[in-house]
């Protein structure tokens, strides 16, 4: 006997999709950030307050990955990696990225598409890994990368564009 119904959507193939992401925000971790009832479609329409940090990317730098983890014990859950690309190294950005590895965040991801994504809701993510490099030739990269890793029992949660954080809150 199934624990749960499988729900059908009807795939169409020809509904136009970007791939990448346009701007991340981080803010510091904070418990329950989640407010109200998340609707069936897994879509959040209330926040809990944050100051949240705009890092705009650039074309092609920034990946985000959702892994779905089971067992044959019946464990189950989400590892989401974000990596983030920061062209040039400087003692500024540097300094960044060491309190991202070292602090407690939440991230909330917007792609190409316009959609929300929302990570870091049930536990701060973690820097699991960072690099600095300097390239070899003229046209090498000149940059650090910092992967931040959500572990959660799902997928991350979508937020209405209502959540979108405006000018006053980056």
């Amino acid at each position: 006997m199934a624990c749960n119904s499988i729900k059908t959507f009807e795939y169409n193939p020809c509904i136009a999709n970007l791939e990448g992401k346009k701007n991340v925000w981080l803010a510091e971790y904070a418990e329950g950030i989640v407010e109200g009832e998340v609707g069936e479609d897994n879509l959040v329409s209330e926040l809990g307050t944050a100051t949240w940090t705009k890092y705009p990317m650039r074309k092609n730098v920034a990946t985000m990955t959702s892994t779905l983890n089971n067992s044959t014990d019946g464990a189950s859950y989400v590892t989401t990696e974000l990596a983030l690309v920061f062209s040039r190294m400087d003692a500024a950005k540097r300094a960044s990225i060491q309190a991202l590895a070292l602090g407690e965040v939440m991230a909330i991801v917007e792609d190409n598409n316009g959609e929300l994504w929302l990570l870091g809701a049930d536990a701060p993510l973690v820097a699991t890994a960072g690099a600095g490099e300097t390239g070899t030739a003229m046209g090498d990269a000149n940059r650090y990368t910092i992967t931040l890793t959500d572990e959660a029992k799902q997928f991350p949660y979508r937020l209405a564009d209502t959540l979108k954080p405006t000018a006053s809150q980056e």
